[in-house]
């Protein structure tokens, strides 16, 4: 017997206190990147986001794709799986082994292209982030699978919000520029991971923490087959998220590597203001992806397809005085100097409308299994990002990236749309039915 949806109502309210504790992460980085700015002007800022993007791409790819495979499994745990903690503890942590290793291997080649100025013994020591970003990212993904939706909304919100404080710490003791923002992005990962599992520990009950019985707590011996299992959806789910993360990061990275890192800090602020409308998506996937999985089939595709009109309609609405407001915002915040952002902010926003409803869709995805059409769709938006990407940013720079990046979103989501109304679709009548009830009528 499934669990019944809760009401419509709780579940507006779930999703709008997940929005909030987005907007409250965006204020976050929106307080840090002026303060970067103001200190190290738009190559800073260019630098600061690559940092906060390369370990954790690098973290994610090495644990086999385990944050978009806990919620599944962790609903599936109710079925009797006794080995499941040690099982994902050792996965993340051969992973984050392996991401550092890869890291500091990989740091003169990722020094030269992407940080040119900076030595290459300070880029190796960010390689520590990549274990405090996979830190944070499992627990956090494991507090929504649990349906902790107040922890895993406080986690989201500190997740950003803490990199302030921790960058102010360096500064204050006289550390600047590259190394400052290193040690705080490490010492924020920190921070919130330790809040985090600690909110895992509770809501599983402290006596799971530990080696507890029967491979009930967090350590233990693993369970090889359900090792593969979880990798197994784990890898197809993480082709849909790497890609999702290359589309929205890809520009970023190619940009910085041909326009350099000043060109690169005001793109990277324009991207930011426009995924304000990526959140209310983000957070009906957060919410619904682990309820969606734990309904039968076709409630679930109800659910789903009824979810569609409200979230298209919400994004459209917000996207008109998103752009309007994207000069004055831009211009007040961050100073004259990153003016040129705005038109880039504006072509984004464009690519943002169809956000609300591809977030349903995704979550319907995940929740019925099929984590691999997921990525399957997103690959057709990479693909198109890759070869505008290579065709613009040289000649139209910034604004090129975002015309590249505007037209992945736009067909990627209509895409997911279009599958998710697919495979929702309640089955035909029977026409055999039909014609014999027509015929004794």
């Amino acid at each position: 017997m499934t669990r019944p949806l809760p009401r419509p109502g709780e579940l507006v309210r779930s999703v709008l206190a997940n929005c909030s504790a987005r907007l409250l992460a965006i204020l976050g980085l929106t307080l840090a990147t002026i303060l970067v700015a103001r200190i190290g002007g738009p190559a800073e800022v260019g630098e600061y986001a690559l940092l906060r993007m390369l370990p954790g791409l690098l973290g994610v790819l090495c644990v086999l794709g385990l944050p978009g495979a806990l919620a599944y499994f962790l609903a599936e745990q109710r079925r009797g799986l006794p080995r499941l903690w040690p099982t994902l503890m050792a996965i993340g942590a051969a992973g984050a082994l392996v991401g550092t290793v890869l890291w500091l291997a990989a740091s003169p080649v990722i020094a030269k292209v992407f940080f040119p100025d900076e030595p290459v013994w300070l880029i190796a020591a960010a390689g520590a982030t990549v274990a405090t970003q996979l830190a944070l990212t499992i627990g956090k993904t494991a507090l929504q699978g649990l349906e902790d939706r107040r922890g895993g909304d406080v986690v989201i919100a500190a997740e950003e919000l803490a990199f302030l404080p921790c960058f102010l710490l360096p500064l204050a003791v006289g550390v600047y520029g590259i190394a400052a923002v290193i040690a705080g992005l490490g010492l924020a990962d920190l921070v919130v991971a330790v809040d985090a599992w600690r909110r895992v520990s509770r809501r599983l009950g402290w006596r799971r923490f530990g080696l507890a019985g029967r491979g009930l707590g967090w350590w233990g011996r693993p369970d090889r087959q359900l090792g593969r299992r979880v990798a197994s959806y784990g890898l197809r789910g993480q082709v849909g998220g790497l890609i999702t993360l290359l589309n929205l990061r890809l520009d970023v990275a190619i940009l910085g590597a041909m326009a350099g890192p000043a060109v690169l800090g005001g793109y990277a602020v324009a991207s930011k203001y426009a995924e304000l409308l990526r959140l209310p998506g983000t957070a009906v996937t957060w919410v619904f992806y682990p309820r969606l999985a734990k309904l039968d089939q076709p409630e679930a595709a109800a659910v789903a397809r009824r979810m569609i009109r409200p979230a298209l309609a919400g994004i459209l609405v917000a996207a008109i005085p998103v752009a309007l407001l994207a000069s004055p915002v831009l211009r007040i915040l961050y100073g004259a100097s990153f003016g040129p952002a705005v038109a880039p902010a504006r072509v984004l926003v464009a690519g943002m409308i169809l956000a609300g409803a591809s977030g349903v869709a995704s979550a319907y995805l995940y929740g019925r299994g099929t984590p691999g059409l997921n990525s399957l769709v997103l690959g057709v938006g990479l693909a198109l990002t890759v070869v505008l990407d290579v065709t613009l940013i040289p000649q139209f720079g910034a604004l090129g990236a975002a015309v590249a990046s505007t037209a992945a979103y736009l067909s990627t989501d209509a895409l997911l749309v279009v599958l998710l109304l697919c495979l929702s679709r309640p089955p035909l009548t029977d026409p055999t039915a039909v014609t014999v009830s027509g015929a004794t009528s």
